[in-house]
């Protein structure tokens, strides 16, 4: 009996010594760490303000829903795995499951529809989600798809378009450039004159 209890005391201890490592100063130093200057943004969520309002996050994408699909103004980001609304996740289907493969031809006709293009000419980043759902970029082949519906939906002239898709594409992803669809669509909205 005496073994038991002294056993006892000792996991009790471990348990408040690790409750009080773990579960305040650990996460206090993050919280100290993340107000260091420079990191604030990162911490915060990476928020994107225009006029002093919250627009968006640098770091999620998050496919704009047109009022109008018939008069759609916007870029569009990669789909989500998850229905709209719902958290991020990734749906773990491989290139060989007959539900993802038929999701993919669904969605390339869907797309080839609204930007009035053939199937085949539909990139695979329009039509296949990331592992979270919420990339920031696509690629320029994709934005490059969209921008006619852009400039015709905006007003704006094609080469204008074009300049702000290569005024926002990057290195970003896996040494590939993309384009960041925020601040595409922010840049595409200011240059209409915000009347989207």
């Amino acid at each position: 009996m005496h073994t038991l209890v002294k056993q006892t005391w000792a996991g009790l201890r471990v348990l408040l010594v690790m409750t009080v490592l773990l579960g305040v100063l650990y996460p206090l130093a993050v919280w100290a760490v993340a107000r260091i200057p420079g990191l604030e943004s990162n911490a915060e969520g990476s928020i994107v303000t225009r006029d002093g309002q919250a627009v968006g996050s640098s770091l999620i994408g998050v496919d704009p829903v047109p009022a109008d699909p018939e008069h759609d103004p916007w870029f569009h980001t990669r789909p989500t795995a998850v229905g709209p609304g719902l958290p991020s996740g990734a749906s773990n289907k491989g290139p060989y499951n007959e539900d993802l493969v038929k999701t993919i031809e669904e969605r390339k006709a869907a797309i080839a529809e609204r930007e009035g293009v053939t199937p085949d000419q539909v990139p695979p980043d329009a039509v296949t989600a990331s592992a979270s759902g919420l990339d920031p970029d696509i690629s320029v082949a994709y934005a490059d798809l969209q921008a006619a519906r852009v400039a015709k939906n905006t007003g704006l002239p094609l080469d204008r378009v074009k300049q702000l898709i290569a005024q926002n594409t990057s290195g970003a992803g896996i040494g590939v450039p993309g384009v960041t669809v925020l601040p595409l669509n922010l840049a595409v909205r200011a240059a209409a004159g915000g009347a989207h």
